[in-house]
């Protein structure tokens, strides 16, 4: 078994490309998608237009849920600038989509964490907006029966590329984000994240004998671009973390 986890596009279809031209020249054909595809102040109708036809699992993230969920003018604006650009079939394809999946019997995906699709589950914020990497039983007290019982779990939401194994040895596996490298969020408390690359990030997976071997990808692609389309829709914060892999201090993504 031999397959590539993806997530978090938010609409950086220059990212999604580049990270399709690696998998593509490395042999991947199988692609677990873990959520929030199009939401950003990028290009969320060229995103659907790659993803047309692929039919790639995929589980559907927060910000999906948001633009499906939210009347548009209560969305923030990287969900109303991608809200405006998508067709109402790609919509009506996001209402399809599951919270969670389990695969070929033992790989479980979801986009957060089983419980929760706003919850981090591989760091924690502390009160002072730091972030920690989550403890040994903070990971496992996310599980619920279902993940439970998979080898491989992988998620998302945090954008960081991180692996953990379990003591019952089951991995779980966050393969970063494909198009957003650094933001900031308020919950639970003002914080940020970053990866401190602009590349696009994702992992290729192989079931071993001796157990689930994981590379990271960080792939580069025409960042500038990204950050171009960002501020058109007057999103400095975005361009530079698009730019730079870093979130800037008062230039709010």
């Amino acid at each position: 078994m031999r397959f590539a986890a993806i997530a978090d596009v938010h609409g950086n279809a220059w990212a999604l490309e580049a990270v399709i031209a690696d998998m593509d020249a490395a042999g991947i054909t199988e692609v677990v998608h873990l959520g929030d595809l199009f939401s950003g102040p990028l290009d969320a109708a060229r995103t659907a237009e790659l993803l047309d036809g692929r039919d790639w699992p995929t589980v559907l993230g927060n910000h999906d849920r948001y633009l499906i969920e939210q009347n548009p003018g209560d969305m923030g604006p990287s969900d109303r600038v991608a809200y405006d650009q998508l067709d109402p079939s790609t919509l009506d394809w996001l209402k399809t989509l599951p919270p969670s999946l389990t695969l070929w019997d033992e790989v479980y995906a979801c986009h957060a964490t089983p419980r929760a699709d706003e919850r981090y589950w591989m760091e924690r914020v502390e009160p002072d907006g730091s972030i920690r990497q989550s403890s040994l039983d903070e990971l496992e007290g996310e599980l619920d029966d279902e993940s439970a019982e998979a080898s491989l779990i992988l998620c998302a939401h945090t954008h960081l590329p991180r692996i953990a194994r379990l003591s019952s040895g089951v991995v779980l596996l966050n393969p970063g984000s494909v198009g957003c490298p650094a933001y900031d969020d308020v919950h639970p408390v003002p914080h940020v994240m970053q990866t401190g690359t602009p590349n696009a990030s994702y992992a290729i997976v192989t079931k071993a004998q001796e157990g689930w071997d994981v590379s990271f990808r960080s792939v580069p692609y025409d960042f500038a671009a990204a950050a171009q389309a960002a501020r058109t829709h007057g999103r400095e914060g975005w361009a530079v973390g698009l730019e730079t892999g870093w979130y800037q201090p008062g230039k709010r993504t």
